[in-house]
């Protein structure tokens, strides 16, 4: 993706809903009935920088400037993406320093993490369709920031420390938040200052 030099950079941050695929088209499926964030966005020349599953929700950035679509979207950027699960059961603080230290996963020991128990979020929006609730098994939320960006990863980190997850909802992305974007809303994002490199000729003092 390549931005006309005389074009402004853009950023959009959007409230991705549930059961709405990260892109514009459903190019592997013909005739295919899921969504897409062409339904939601109507602006030439932005793209997600990054993806966010199908079945989790919050906050997604676009833009049409290609370098900050790669500082947002490549791991080795160890950009913070703050996420809210809902989880089965009660994580003790056991658990929650596991997922501290770093959970040990069929693609290897995930870096560390910031965890914590979170109280049940007073304005966020009802899921559509609802979670399946168990009345044998109670639920609570987890505040959960991470650096990397492998698949379906905060997942498969509440699960192996024994408390899936039922409701996944990213809250934040490096400096940017959600704020009070409700499903399918967007607004303009502010625009980074690109990263400052020292020049070679620098002493360090």
């Amino acid at each position: 993706m390549r931005r006309d030099a005389n074009q402004e950079t853009r950023v959009i941050l959007l409230n991705k809903p549930f059961g709405v695929l990260s892109q514009f088209t459903d190019k592997g499926n013909a005739g295919s009935k899921r969504r897409t964030l062409s339904e939601l966005i109507d602006i030439p020349g932005v793209y997600p920088a990054g993806r966010l599953d199908q079945d989790s929700e919050g906050l997604m950035i676009l833009t049409n400037d290609g370098r900050l679509q790669h500082r947002i979207a490549n791991p080795a950027n160890k950009m913070p993406k703050t996420y809210w699960a809902q989880v089965e059961g009660i994580p003790d603080e056991a658990a929650l320093q596991r997922l501290r230290d770093g959970v040990d996963l069929s693609d290897g020991l995930t870096a560390p993490a910031k965890a914590s128990a979170l109280p049940a979020p007073e304005n966020l929006w009802p899921r559509v369709p609802p979670i399946r609730f168990r009345k044998s098994v109670p639920d609570s939320w987890i505040e959960l920031t991470i650096t990397e960006g492998r698949n379906r990863q905060v997942r498969r980190m509440t699960a192996a420390v024994g408390h899936p997850t039922l409701r996944l909802v990213r809250v934040r992305i490096g400096e940017w938040e959600l704020g009070n974007l409700q499903p399918g809303e967007w607004r303009e994002g502010h625009v980074p200052q690109p990263p400052k490199h020292r020049s070679r000729g620098s002493l360090r003092h």
